[in-house]
């Protein structure tokens, strides 16, 4: 899966779905036979560098292809973040995919410890804690670059009360192989100009 031409092909094969929900013409289906195992992916929508839309899973329990397909599909149309995409978005809308790596617990003696423990512009991070349960992509150190203020919005995200102490939280991190960032629209061809008429 470190095989960059498989992950533009994820990105191909998310944008496809999405252009299969909302009934538009297209390319034909990738392969999905490299993706038959099981995995577990984000899939990520961004318009005018802002998000659109992110759904995911964070335990591998379907094939990567139909992971991929099912979450590119809810990140257009049912993030409750976000309206349901329109056609009138789709030419300025650009789609990533994350493949997930196994997460590993974190043990840590404190909330600086842990703070120490973190590894910007790496680590995605999952906190649960009762039935509460929220995560961060690797991607999100773009906008939240230190490690307190990272976890503290996803404490927030969590819906974990402040008065929790961070020894009550479990806390999980994990990496991603992310696929190049892809225009939502198919590319158009260019147009042949041989053979055009004097």
């Amino acid at each position: 899966m470190r095989d960059a031409a498989a992950l533009h092909a994820l990105a191909e094969l998310a944008r496809h779905s999405i252009h299969s929900a909302l009934a538009l013409p297209g390319a034909a289906l990738p392969d999905t036979r490299a993706f038959a195992a099981h995995g577990a992916a984000f899939v990520t929508l961004t318009r005018a560098s802002r998000l659109r839309g992110c759904i995911g899973t964070l335990e591998a329990w379907r094939s990567l292809a139909e992971d991929v397909v099912a979450n590119a599909r809810a990140a257009a149309l049912d993030d409750p973040r976000f309206p349901a995409l329109t056609l009138a978005e789709i030419d300025d809308t650009v789609i990533e995919v994350s493949v997930l790596e196994p997460a590993t617990p974190l043990v840590f003696a404190d909330e600086a410890d842990l703070l120490r423990r973190l590894r910007p512009g790496r680590d995605g991070l999952t906190l649960r804690y009762r039935e509460r349960r929220a995560t961060f992509l690797p991607s999100v150190w773009t906008q939240l670059s230190e490690p307190a203020q990272f976890l503290e919005e996803l404490r927030r995200k969590a819906g974990i009360p402040v008065d929790v102490a961070v020894d009550q939280i479990a806390v999980e991190r994990y990496t991603t192989l992310s696929s190049p960032r892809l225009p939502l629209a198919w590319p158009v061809a260019p147009r042949d100009t041989s053979r055009q008429r004097g």
